[in-house]
Parts: C-alpha cells; sequence; structure tokens
C-alpha cells in the first residue's frame, strides 16, 4: 500500500502539457476543482470524466499511476459510500433493522465516490507533469501580488513545494524501515486495528528521526550555498505564457460551460 502513493512524484516528459506555464496548469487545476464540484448530474460527470480521460492521454501519462494514486484512499472512499448508503432518508429499496437504504443513499454513495476518484486522477496531473521548481515559480508568481502586504510570498511557495517534493521520499523510506522491522520478526500486518497500531511506532520514531534529519541536512545545504529566499534572486527561465496554455484556457471554458448547460437542461 505504501508503494502505491504516487503523490508528488514527478514523470519527466516532452508533452503538450509537460511544456504549458506551470502558472496556467495551477488556474486549470483550481478551475478544474470547481468545474467537478459544479456538476449536478451524471452527465455532468460523464464530460468531466471524459475531460480527464483526454488530459490524461496528451499528457502521455501511463494510467497506472493514476490507479495507483486512487488505491490508498479506497478504504476512504467505501467507508464514507457505506454511511451514505445506510443511513440517508429516502425512497426505502431495502430495510432491515436499523439497515435503510435508499435510492437517494445509492445516489449520493455513486456521486461522492466518483468526485473523489476523478478529483484525485485531475489533480494528480499537476505534479506528474510538473517539476518542483517550476511548480514552486508558478505558485510564487501567482501569489506575487501578496507581496505588497509583505507576505512571505517565496518562503510559502518554497516550503509548499519542498513538503510536496518530500512525500514520495517519505513514502520510500517508510516502506525500507517497515522492511527492516519486518525482517527482524516485526508483526505489522495482523490484529486488530489498536494492535496494529502500537505495532506501527517501532516504524514511527525512525520515521521522524530520518525526517528531522533530512530537513536538517536541506537547511545546511541552503546555507551553504548562500540561499537568502527571494530577494534579488533571479531565474534561468522566465515564464510566459504561450498560445497552447491559452487554447487549454479555451478547452477548459468551453467544457465548464457544457456543466453548467447539462445543470440546466437536466
Amino acid at each position: 500500500m505504501i508503494r502505491d502513493i504516487t503523490l508528488g512524484q514527478y514523470f519527466p516528459g516532452n508533452s503538450v502539457i509537460h511544456r504549458m506555464d506551470p502558472r496556467m496548469k495551477i488556474i486549470l487545476t483550481i478551475l478544474f476543482i470547481v468545474m467537478l464540484f459544479v456538476a449536478g448530474n451524471w452527465a455532468g460527470f460523464a464530460v468531466t470524466l471524459v475531460f480527464v480521460l483526454a488530459v490524461v492521454l496528451i499528457s502521455k501519462i501511463h494510467i497506472k499511476f493514476l490507479l495507483k494514486s486512487i488505491k490508498p484512499i479506497l478504504p476512504l472512499i467505501i467507508f464514507t459510500s457505506v454511511l451514505n448508503l445506510f443511513f440517508v432518508a429516502g425512497t426505502p429499496i431495502f430495510s432491515y433493522g436499523i439497515i435503510n437504504i435508499t435510492y437517494e443513499g445509492i445516489d449520493i454513495a455513486l456521486r461522492m465516490s466518483f468526485r473523489v476518484i476523478i478529483l484525485i486522477m485531475g489533480t494528480s496531473i499537476l505534479t506528474y507533469t510538473t517539476s518542483p521548481i517550476s511548480l514552486t515559480d508558478g505558485i510564487e508568481r501567482l501569489m506575487s501580488p501578496l507581496k505588497k502586504i509583505r507576505f512571505p510570498v517565496h518562503e510559502m511557495a518554497m516550503m509548499m513545494t519542498i513538503a510536496l517534493r518530500f512525500i514520495p521520499t517519505l513514502i520510500e523510506e517508510t516502506d525500507k524501515i517497515m522492511s527492516a522491522q519486518k525482517a527482524r520478526g516485526a508483526d505489522l500486518e495482523s490484529g486488530g486495528i489498536i494492535k496494529r497500531s502500537k505495532a506501527l511506532v517501532p516504524v514511527l520514531v525512525p520515521l521522524f528521526i530520518s525526517a528531522f534529519r533530512r530537513a536538517e541536512e536541506l537547511a545546511l545545504a541552503m546555507e551553504c550555498r548562500c540561499y537568502q529566499g527571494g530577494e534579488g534572486r533571479t531565474r534561468m527561465k522566465i515564464l510566459k505564457f504561450s498560445s497552447v496554455d491559452f487554447l487549454a484556457l479555451a478547452v477548459v471554458a468551453i467544457t465548464f460551460g457544457v456543466i453548467i448547460a447539462f445543470n440546466i437542461l437536466f
């Protein structure tokens, strides 16, 4: 399960999505999230699904990586779906004791599951196709108006990107520690929730120590390179919007309009 988490990973490529301006990709990701929650019927959901699959094909990211990103949250999706399925009032389909399955419960459970799955697939493409440096520059440029109120824009963008970038590193470290504990006879997978939680204590302690050590090494490396934040910092690559960026924005706007039209018609 640990190895299936792909959040924060970057897969180098030369697709149209990879070459887009990171600022536009961030803006389009935000619009996609809004678009997904504006969709109020299955016709709108079908449009969002087609949109995500088209982006995946254009980005040339293998579908298995998107499926891996969904796998770790499947237990949460199933749990919340069951709650909606059994405890939403409406037109009954099946009733036995306290268990009451309704049409409305099934509809809400399916809508919620679909939204979460498509949300993860769509937003994962941002990190899959954008390098950490480009993502930092994009976030910083979008938040640059906040500099007028002395908000630490560069530092905030740097922290967000470093945190996102170190997720795969910490996941890999966790997997190594768990493998080492299992090789020494530790049982991390059997028993109830309480027993398994207690068994994870020997994993968490070295993981936190490793995380703090990596953070100290990173801070020392940045200090040795005379890093002083965004003050006077120059960039090797200047961000510039291209015709592809505006074309992508137009496609998202048209898709958004189609979803709103479906909400009105159906």
